[in-house]
C-alpha cells in the first residue's frame, strides 16, 4: 500500500491532469486518502487545524481526481486532478507562483 510518516501522514502533490501544472502540496491521513478514493474528490488532513479537510468545501473549487500514483518508495502520492477554479487560497491557479530570489538564514 503506502507508507505514512511517524505522524500518520503522506505528502500528496496535486497536478493538473490536462496541462501537468503542479497546483499544490498537501498531506493526507489514512482517513483522508480513504475519503478521496471513495468520493473522487481530494481530501487532506490539515496539520494546523488537526482535522480532515475537503478541498473546495469553502470555495467551491473542488479537486476532481483523475488518477492517483504513488512513488517508488510508496511514501509520496501524485494526484492528477481536474481543477475548475483557483486552487490556492490567495486566488491564484496554483500555490506555486512566487519565485525564490534568495535564501533567508
Amino acid at each position: 500500500m503506502v507508507k505514512f510518516d511517524e505522524k500518520g501522514l503522506i505528502p500528496a502533490i496535486i497536478q493538473d491532469a490536462i496541462n501537468g501544472e503542479v497546483l499544490m502540496l498537501g498531506y493526507m491521513s489514512e482517513e483522508s486518502l480513504r475519503r478521496t478514493l471513495a468520493s473522487d474528490q481530494v481530501w487532506f488532513y490539515s496539520r494546523s487545524r488537526q482535522e480532515l479537510w475537503h478541498k473546495g468545501e469553502t470555495s467551491g473549487n473542488y479537486l476532481n481526481v483523475r488518477s492517483i500514483i504513488k512513488d517508488c518508495d510508496d511514501d509520496t502520492l501524485l494526484i492528477k486532478v481536474e481543477a475548475p477554479g483557483p486552487v490556492c487560497h490567495t486566488g491564484n491557479r496554483s500555490c506555486f507562483f512566487r519565485k525564490l530570489e534568495e535564501v533567508d538564514t
